[in-house]
């Protein structure tokens, strides 16, 4: 147990008794405790191989390359359609987490493995997302934008490229666009400052 987690598993949360629970599963499958983006994250040799968050209705276990391991009960969940890697599954009593504790250890022993065998999630391009059009029309005007935009990191033209298109109107794709130009010349992501 890392000290710096004990935050999370103090906080009086409607998950307290869960997360306690979910937390000696993981330290029993050997799993070093660390604290990232304020959750219990659980590593093995510094890779990150699962992480216990929760959420209004349940809370879960994350795995980081979750995409990759079988699922013959099919439990793993793939949070949106954009995530490609991570899986969770989700938790909503301690009675359920104990009923499944041999298949939760299962799943993280699988996922260890995973990370000793250097596997990879193949993940798809920035070419693979959708342009909105509005998008590409603003950048076939702009050499200069185009130019700021092919240099930005995958990851920071992916995040503009979903953000764009999940506006249902092209006004508000318009007005998306136009708010961050100056954020793409400036070689910045939509959520940097």
């Amino acid at each position: 147990m890392n000290p710096k987690a004990d935050f999370f598993f103090d906080k009086d949360t409607q998950w307290q008794k869960e997360y306690g629970k979910l937390r000696t599963i993981v330290l029993d499958c050997g799993l070093t405790e660390e604290l990232k983006w304020g959750c219990p994250c659980y590593q093995f040799e510094g890779r990150n191989i699962v992480l216990i968050h929760g959420f209004k209705e349940y809370c879960a276990l994350l795995f980081f390359k979750g995409a990759l391991l079988n699922d013959p009960d099919g439990i793993l969940i793939q949070q949106t359609e954009n995530v490609q890697a991570a899986r969770q599954i989700r938790l909503t009593s301690v009675q359920q987490i104990a009923k499944m504790e041999r298949t939760l250890k299962t799943y993280i022993y699988e996922a260890i493995e995973v990370e000793r065998a250097g596997l990879q999630v193949k993940m798809k391009k920035t070419t693979q997302f959708a342009m909105p059009e509005e998008f590409q029309n603003k950048l076939d005007k702009s050499a200069t934008l185009k130019k700021a935009f092919e240099a930005l990191t995958p990851g920071r033209q992916r995040g503009y490229l979903l953000y764009f298109a999940a506006a249902k109107q092209p006004k508000t794709r318009e007005s998306r666009i136009e708010k961050y130009r100056q954020h793409i010349l400036n070689g910045k992501g939509l959520e940097d400052v």
